[in-house]
């Protein structure tokens, strides 16, 4: 074999590695943003909230009677996109819950517009360290909402502060916890 022809052998290989190369960086771009959803529903990272079930619920508000009714503040806010013609707020700033007992907010929302309009709730909770003791059991950001020109609604969150925040030496001493939703328009399909 010639030295051209192991310098095209050579050559190939190395595009051949880097064509890989740039495969494997692409196919991460695409599952980093559902990678690190994932990352922060399972730890709380960020404040990302917990979903949780009935018996999670039933389980939490069982450890919460051991606590002798400790409580926790919980402030609710809410934002809209700047793109977004609603008028959006809760209907109670604030609330003092029990930990490990279900409560229940509400949030109201108004399509301002003259068509209807599709929109969704992204949300955090602060300080970050309390966003895996905050579990929704049922909560209107689960799903799109679409408002009709002039549509007024009432929008529930069921909820609940896990008690087992007392015992993280970094959440243990929270007094107050802020909820926050944002609405975005989400994209018409058509």
């Amino acid at each position: 074999m010639t030295a051209a022809a192991n310098l095209q052998k050579n050559n190939a290989r190395v595009g051949l590695y880097a064509l890989l190369l740039a495969l494997g960086m692409l196919g991460l771009g695409y599952a980093a943003v559902p990678l690190y959803q994932m990352f922060c529903q399972v730890t709380g990272f960020g404040g990302t909230t917990q979903r949780a079930t009935e018996d999670e619920a039933s389980l939490a508000a069982a450890r919460a009677q051991q606590l002798a009714g400790a409580t926790v503040s919980v402030r609710f806010d809410a934002n809209v996109d700047s793109d977004l013609p609603w008028t959006f707020r809760p209907e109670q700033v604030t609330q003092t819950v029990r930990l490990g007992q279900r409560q229940m907010a509400f949030y109201y929302a108004r399509n301002n517009s003259d068509q209807p309009i599709t929109g969704t709730a992204s949300f955090n909770v602060s300080p970050a360290q309390t966003g895996g003791y905050f579990n929704k059991v049922q909560c209107f950001c689960f799903t799109e909402q679409t408002l009709q020109p002039g549509q007024e609604v009432v929008m529930p969150v069921l909820f609940f502060v896990d008690p087992s925040i007392r015992s993280d030496r970094n959440a243990a001493r929270v007094e107050q916890i802020t909820l926050s939703y944002t609405f975005h328009r989400t994209e018409d399909p058509a």
